[in-house]
């Protein structure tokens, strides 16, 4: 539920491509207010969370960060279509003896907090046009350790900019950013749900 004011002030948007709204959780194959910059201006624009699949039937939601410049799917949207996926917070499930239990995972005094993603242009079977994401997921660390062994990573305020400029193809600098965080640079708190 981020107000619209708390985004455009954070990420410097210019730009906003529809009427925006808020959900309390996400889902894949939604639409999703995501942020990417095209020749130099910032946009908040909704996005399919989910890759078509090229392989079988449903969605690619999530990519590794270790392996997202070697797979062919992903390697041209990391040289040029970077994203951020806005969030106050994430979930994880863990199992527990009688199925599942689903924890909330924030970021203590603040209101959100970026998630990495990449973007592509795809055609559904009508020959329509739409943009979808992914996001990158790194090992996790720290508290989410103990419910779920992957997470999103999470990018600092100071490698939002550099992650979503398009002239930007440094891989080993991207790749340094997708590294799990530690405890000084974001700490997260974890609430069963």
């Amino acid at each position: 539920n981020i107000p619209l004011k708390i985004l455009l002030n954070r990420y410097q948007i210019q730009g906003v491509e529809v009427e925006y709204t808020s959900d309390k959780e996400i889902f894949p194959s939604q639409q999703v207010p995501v942020v990417l910059e095209t020749e130099g201006v910032r946009k908040l624009v909704p996005l399919k969370w989910g890759f078509p699949n090229p392989y079988r039937k449903g969605l690619i939601i999530n990519v590794r960060g270790e392996t997202v410049d070697s797979k062919r799917i992903f390697r041209p949207s990391f040289q040029d279509k970077r994203c951020i996926v806005p969030a106050e917070a994430f979930y994880e499930w863990k199992k527990v003896e009688k199925g599942k239990e689903k924890y909330i995972f924030y970021q203590e005094g603040a209101s959100l907090f970026s998630m990495a993603g990449l973007y592509e242009d795809f055609f559904d079977d009508g020959g329509n046009p739409f943009r979808a994401f992914v996001i990158i997921t790194v090992p996790a660390d720290g508290v989410v350790d103990k419910f779920h062994h992957r997470m999103p990573a999470l990018l600092s305020p100071r490698e939002e900019a550099p992650w979503l400029e398009e002239a930007i193809k440094d891989k080993k600098g991207l790749k340094e950013m997708l590294n799990p965080f530690k405890g000084d640079r974001i700490s997260l708190v974890a609430e069963r749900s």
